[in-house]
């Protein structure tokens, strides 16, 4: 189970690598002056050899400023007409693909018109055109087909509208142009290079439809809506479709004073993933925000030991579990005696525990060695203890805060486990005492999703036993880097803070937003140092500030029938992505090389 686990996460991280695969465009502005430019440049650059005068350079601009016309009239038409309604080709995108559509076409007939001067052979500049006009018709109907939306009529008009009202002015402008053998040339390469692209997309989609039952494309382009347009709802179409459904248990720690809520802890058993706002991603600040707006108090959301199985499938189910957590009223076990925050440590791993009445809060972690996702059988060890040990409910919080190279999890659980349950066993050998509480949060407009902060920014919750101050520090981000926690509380230390722990709530919503060979930034890596402390440092001081007599219950409840992915799925879906590009660079060098070598042979021939 172990092993799987590991296996399932390394999945993950690679489907979510595939996003530091992808690009952005610059502006639209941008876009139409380089397209100008280059126009201009190819046009000239295509003819100037050919006709070595300034009637060549004269041809040339005219022939660059046309095609530069029909470029901005082939994209606004497609975008507009043919691609309306379609969530990923926009104007911008339509001249992105047709400034390189264009840069290929010109490379082409440059070297034509190179190769027509040196060889004295004026027929060669109308076959490498013409040979540029179907390498741009490959390229538009492969992108259009395995993006696009819409439906094939569409496709094909958006691939053929450009390229074809390319040709019309080479007709009028170039008297060498051969009308019967280029018409024959066309009738026979247009046919085979749809039959291609037909036979390229038509095995990709066999891929997912034997794995799935699904085409691998209508993922392709479900992830590619959500990367380009944040849109979520096609990629949890397959989520819902493929998901299982599960209950889920759901943990609530609530500190009243004086009547009036300070401070919630909710550990839900789910994974808040698997990437960006799809799924659970965004889940620990909606609880948070829900919860917040009930009680107008502050709320934490640290991670629970639970991996990417348990990410939730769709927006469906996360408004399931919100409405079940905001509808909790009733709390039992009402004390107002706590146990001093005890750790222990058992080789690289180290367990805090803290008791409320009969009701203990373990926290985990190997930092500052990496900390990972924790799976579900490690809770069952601590809560079996928990009841040996006559606690009536234990909640278990993977801290999430340290990750710098590899993870070896069944080390990991071993060493945590054991520590956990000496924790247990040493908190309970210290009396219970009335306790103070006292909470505050900040949420910082210098840091955003692209340095890894989530909406949920950074909440304190802090505790005092007698005479220790232990801090509970909760940041909405997906891990930290090495070293950070120890100067976190290095510095809490200083303002009077004995114990405590920094926590994240390991939020996927900060997944997938950068193009890095990661996906996402771990809290540190592109956030000051100093800054996060400063801010730590001041919502810990609020806290403190705060501190007043409290007494604290607790909930427990499970919610039926939730569905998430699962672990079958996806590793599946992960199998398939890989499975998948695995087989588009196959076919991509067995049939567009081979079509290659065949419109070459053609236009040789004609």
């Amino acid at each position: 189970m172990l092993i799987i686990s590991a296996s399932l996460d390394e999945g993950i991280g690679k489907v979510t690598q595939r996003y530091s695969s992808l690009f952005t465009l610059p502006s639209h502005k941008k876009i139409v002056f380089f397209l100008c430019v280059s126009c201009l440049c190819g046009g000239v650059l295509g003819i100037l050899p050919l006709f070595p005068s300034s009637y060549g350079f004269e041809l040339g601009l005219i022939f660059g400023i046309a095609v530069f016309v029909i470029t901005l009239f082939s994209d606004c038409f497609i975008s507009q007409i043919f691609m309306r309604t379609d969530p990923i080709f926009n104007l911008r995108r339509c001249s992105g693909l047709s400034l390189f559509s264009n840069f290929m076409w010109f490379c082409i007939i440059f070297l034509g018109s190179i190769l027509s001067n040196v060889l004295k052979n004026w027929n060669i500049w109308p076959k490498g055109f013409f040979l540029g006009f179907c390498v741009v018709l490959v390229l538009r109907l492969v992108v259009f087909s395995t993006v696009s939306f819409t439906n094939w009529w569409n496709i094909l008009f958006s691939s053929f509208l450009h390229p074809v009202l390319c040709v019309i002015p080479v007709f009028f402008m170039n008297p060498i142009i051969p009308y019967s053998t280029s018409l024959l040339f066309l009738s026979i390469s247009i046919p085979l290079i749809v039959l291609t692209v037909f036979l390229f997309t038509f095995f990709l989609n066999r891929v997912g439809k034997k794995a799935l039952g699904v085409s691998s494309l209508s993922l392709f382009k479900a992830f590619l809506a959500n990367w380009a347009e944040d849109l979520n709802r096609p990629i949890e179409k397959f989520f819902e479709q493929l998901g299982r459904e599960q209950d889920l248990k759901i943990s609530l720690l609530t500190f009243r004073a004086q009547g009036k809520m300070k401070a919630v802890m909710v550990v839900p058993a789910l994974h808040p993933g698997p990437f960006k706002n799809v799924g659970s991603s965004l889940l620990p600040s909606m609880i948070q925000g829900a919860l917040e707006k009930k009680f107008s108090c502050v709320v934490s959301v640290p991670h629970g030991l639970f991996g990417h199985e348990f990410d939730l499938a769709s927006q469906i189910q996360n408004q399931k579990v919100l409405n079940a957590i905001v509808n909790i009223t009733d709390f039992s076990a009402v004390s107002s005696q706590s146990t001093p925050f005890i750790r222990v440590e058992r080789g690289k791993a180290k367990a805090s525990c803290q008791v409320f009445g009969n009701c203990a809060f373990v926290t985990l972690t190997l930092a500052p060695e990496t900390t990972e996702d924790l799976p579900q059988e490690l809770d069952s060890i601590i809560c079996n203890e928990a009841v040996k040990q006559g606690l009536s409910h234990v909640v278990v919080v993977n801290a999430h805060n340290s990750i710098e190279g590899s993870f070896n999890l069944s080390e990991a659980v071993g060493s945590l486990g054991e520590a956990a349950v000496a924790s247990l066993v040493k908190v309970l050998s210290h009396q219970l005492m009335p306790f103070e509480v006292g909470a505050a949060k900040i949420v910082s407009k210098e840091f955003s999703l692209k340095e890894g902060m989530g909406p949920g920014g950074i909440t304190v919750i802090v505790t005092k036993v007698g005479d220790q101050k232990a801090a509970y520090v909760t940041i909405d981000g997906n891990n930290m880097v090495s070293g950070l926690r120890e100067k976190i509380l290095s510095s809490l230390n200083e303002i009077g803070i004995n114990e405590g722990e920094v926590l994240t709530t390991d939020t996927h919503a900060v997944t997938g937003v950068t193009l890095t060979p990661r996906g996402y930034h771990p809290i540190g890596e592109a956030i000051s140092h100093e800054k996060l402390i400063g801010y730590i440092r001041q919502a810990t001081l609020d806290a403190i500030e705060d501190l007043e007599p409290a007494d604290m219950a607790w909930r427990a409840k499970t919610i039926p029938k939730v569905k998430v992915i699962g672990r079958n799925q996806i590793e599946a879906l992960c199998h398939l992505t890989e499975k998948t590009l695995q087989r588009a660079k196959k076919l991509a060098i067995l049939l567009f090389p081979i079509l290659g070598i065949f419109l070459i042979v053609l236009a040789a021939l004609v």
